[in-house]
């Protein structure tokens, strides 16, 4: 658990995080502050862009080596949509809370395990099945947001899977 604190305060400070003022909406004054209104565009340019991508490697999904790339960039573009509205920094500090560690790792190994898949080593069972994994781990990690999700989700796998009857 301390390997995991000192972890993510090595990141906060390679993110930058500096101390700076905030107004009482608790924005930042930082030299990189936005508008609300210029955080919405860039949340639904980067979101749309995402789905966008991801859509477009469906087309490509027969070439799974180019399915990979598209699908993993739309992938990082969706995720890191929501970096507009609370900061990369608050961003990194929530995808590194305990709750979510692991899904991030895996989420992030398997979005890079795709990508060397896909691009350096060129086998296509290998980048489907790092495709598989990622689309997985996504779903994981966006599930331990919801409230009481993860488990609803286990207990329905569990009952699915249960051959006793």
């Amino acid at each position: 658990m301390e390997r995991i604190k000192r972890f993510q305060q090595s990141l906060l400070i390679l993110a930058g995080e500096g101390e700076q003022e905030e107004d009482l909406l608790g924005e930042s004054s930082g030299s990189f502050s936005l508008s609300p209104l210029q955080r919405l565009y860039g949340f639904a340019l980067c979101l749309v862009a995402g789905f966008a991508f991801m859509l477009l490697s469906l087309i490509v999904f027969y070439r799974p080596i180019k399915f990979a790339v598209m699908f993993s960039f739309g992938n990082i573009l969706a995720v890191g949509s929501t970096a507009f509205f609370i900061g990369p920094v608050e961003q990194a500090r929530m995808m590194l809370d305990p709750v979510r560690v692991y899904a991030t790792i895996i989420y992030i190994g398997s979005v890079i395990l795709a990508l060397i898949c896909a691009l350096v080593v060129h086998n296509k069972v290998l980048t489907m099945i790092a495709i598989i994994v990622e689309i997985c781990a996504l779903i994981w990690y966006s599930l331990s947001y919801i409230p009481f999700a993860r488990r609803m989700v286990s207990e329905l796998l569990i009952s699915c899977c249960d051959t006793e009857i």
